[in-house]
């Protein structure tokens, strides 16, 4: 078919990558004896017709070439769950003397939502909007569009489907529970900060009055003082306050482009880094208390009645362990500091059994085709029970002495205190499409020093609950995540190799789950799995599936194969700009932190602009 216009590129994709994966596979088998060697054992497990009637061992043969991570598991399922608890073990020598004591005022909360226009089906003037807000709807279609997300939200959509009212509504209802208990101040209101992300330019234009129209006509919110910020916002702190105070302070004078990777639009990884970052700065700048950040996804909510009673606390009662910002040993001896925290989900239609139900299962069914590949399942429910699920009971570990470090993490549920933050400048570089979360910590995993590492906090449990509202963006977003879990593949196996030769140190660290998307094989695993799939499509009859797959897949695919391939490739070039980029970043918030303690002019005139350019992403449902 390569002489059929049509179908010229896809031809080719397939082409390419036999040679690619022969390569590949030759080059490994000359560096690595012991992969030579299960390839050899598994071409002579094979070659045996009478073997393949043994399912499991095959595929545990097949595993221990294409995904290692998971042999072993199946069926040995609570030994590989308490062996990993024991990998993950930390012994506490100091815990933190000044932990936590007000959420309210201390943790910023954070959130992203993501914003795209009607869709064509859909008149302007069905919407329920202001005239103004649809005229300039109006101009934004007649946009190209610049972003491409999983599921972003419509703007107009029904208020049930919106997963940005959902969310706040729920942070707003915990925030008056803990009120209750004694856990925030009276008239306090919790400080929260909202990036949203758009696939039109246009939308940043309008985005802040939609939502604060649409949260209006729902009663708006009680108890958050809630802060916006599109891209155009950040620029606008980049332009005012960053690059002025870098080039007064710090003599730069090319920080403009430096500081490129302050932002909120395009992949994931960028506005993750920037709902981390923005924490500094408010407590440079804004607000001195704020002492620690945690970001929420907004289809996850706090279940204060089932926390209470299952874990013995309220949600904000969990932040105010000395374990955030406790310092231990791992069991190799080495010193880790506990500056991040991470706590867990379960699903909405899980909850009524257990708070602790895994939101992630042990999977006991036929694989499918690709998953002879890889089946990241597998690595993800060990995961999830060995240390999401882990409970400090008396024995180890027991929450005081003992605990455990995190390395899997959910993009919400998971916070940092700002000092960890300024000393480690841990970031998730803007080309990270998927899992931004676990890609954040890999930045500082090569450091020497004393590791910056996740404490777990049992109980800490948000209920997830994206099923019980948003069905149809999850299934529009299928094909899309699929693919976007290859080209992970990709990205994080280049990315480890950007930061580090000892590759197997960080791989070590982050196996099973998070681990297994660093391959020693990548281009080899991601080829079958989409060339299994894709024919899965087919041979089950989902014909406009497979197109779409294939289509969407060769582009994108290729593509990701380009910016990572070489020794000095696209992907090593970018992250080596955005370290540079958040050094100067936290740079010059520690000489303007010190210039406004000695009362320098220029210092207090950046601290205004600051303030008036937070003021300006407020959102008003009344009186503040």
């Amino acid at each position: 078919m390569a002489d059929i216009p049509e179908w010229k590129d896809i031809s080719g994709f397939y082409s390419n990558g036999i040679n690619l994966v022969h390569k590949e596979i030759e080059t490994i088998c000359k560096n690595d004896p012991n992969f030579a060697k299960c390839l050899k054992n598994l071409s002579k497990w094979v070659s045996n017709k009478d073997n393949l009637c043994n399912q499991e061992e095959t595929i545990e043969k097949i595993w221990t070439v294409f995904f290692p991570e998971a042999t072993g598991i199946r069926k040995n399922e609570q030994k590989r769950i308490k062996d990993l608890r024991k990998k993950r073990a930390l012994t506490i020598t100091e815990l933190n003397a000044v932990p936590i004591t007000n959420p309210v005022q201390q943790i910023l909360f954070t959130s992203n939502t993501l914003l795209t226009i009607p869709p064509t089906t859909k008149s302007l003037k069905e919407l329920h909007l202001s005239s103004h807000l649809k005229n300039k709807l109006i101009h934004a279609t007649r946009e190209p569009q610049l972003f491409w997300y999983d599921h972003p939200t419509p703007v107009g959509v029904e208020p049930g489907e919106n997963e940005v009212f959902y969310g706040l509504r729920g942070l707003d209802t915990a925030v008056e529970v803990e009120r209750t208990h004694g856990n925030a101040p009276a008239n306090s209101k919790l400080t929260c900060v909202l990036s949203v992300s758009v696939t039109h330019r246009g939308l940043q234009d309008i985005a802040k009055k939609y939502l604060e129209e649409e949260l209006k006509k729902t009663g708006g919110l009680k108890n958050i003082n809630l802060y916006l910020f599109t891209e155009s916002d950040t620029q606008q702190i980049i332009n005012d306050i960053l690059v002025p105070a870098a080039k007064h302070y710090l003599e730069c004078n090319n920080s403009k482009e430096i500081f490129n990777m302050f932002g909120v639009d395009g992949q994931y990884g960028r506005h993750y880094s920037f709902l981390k970052a923005i924490s500094a700065f408010w407590h440079v700048y804004i607000q001195p208390e704020i002492r620690a950040t945690f970001k929420i996804d907004l289809d996850q909510v706090f279940p204060e009645k089932q926390l209470i009673k299952e874990s013995g606390a309220s949600a904000f009662e969990h932040f105010t362990t000395p374990l955030w910002g406790a310092h231990g040993l791992d069991i190799n001896g080495h010193p880790v500091e506990l500056g991040m925290i991470a706590g867990a989900l379960v699903n909405k239609s899980d909850i009524d059994n257990s708070l602790f139900t895994p939101d992630v299962k042990f999977p006991n069914r036929i694989l499918h085709p690709d998953e002879y590949i890889f089946f990241s399942m597998l690595p993800q429910a060990l995961s999830t029970e060995a240390e999401m699920m882990t409970r400090y009971t008396t024995k180890k570990p027991d929450g005081k002495k003992t605990c455990i470090q995190r390395f899997h993490v959910t993009g919400g549920t998971n916070g940092i205190l700002v000092d960890s933050l300024r000393r480690h400048r841990p970031f998730t570089p803007s080309f990270i499409g998927r899992a931004e979360d676990q890609a954040y910590i890999f930045s500082v995993l090569p450091n020497a020093n004393k590791k910056l590492a996740y404490v777990h906090k049992d109980g800490l449990i948000m209920r997830h609950d994206k099923e019980a509202f948003a069905q149809e963006a999850i299934h529009r977003s299928h094909i899309g995540k699929l693919i976007g879990d290859y080209i992970r593949t990709f990205y994080f196996s280049a990315y480890v190799k950007a930061l580090t030769e000892n590759i197997d140190n960080i791989k070590n660290l982050v196996d099973p789950f998070t681990g297994c998307f660093i391959s020693r094989i990548p281009t080899t695993v991601v080829y079958l799995r989409f060339g299994l799939k894709a024919a899965s499509f087919f041979s089950a009859g989902k014909n406009e599936e497979g197109f779409e797959f294939i289509t969407n897949g060769v582009q994108r695919i290729a593509t990701a194969l380009n910016f990572t391939s070489g020794e000095n490739s696209k992907l090593k070039q970018q992250y080596k700009k955005e370290r540079l980029g958040w050094n100067l970043y936290y740079d010059t918030l520690t000489v303007v932190e010190r210039a406004l303690q000695e009362n320098d002019c220029f210092a207090l005139e950046l601290r205004k602009k600051a303030k008036k350019i937070i003021e300006q992403c407020f959102i008003h449902f009344g009186e503040k």
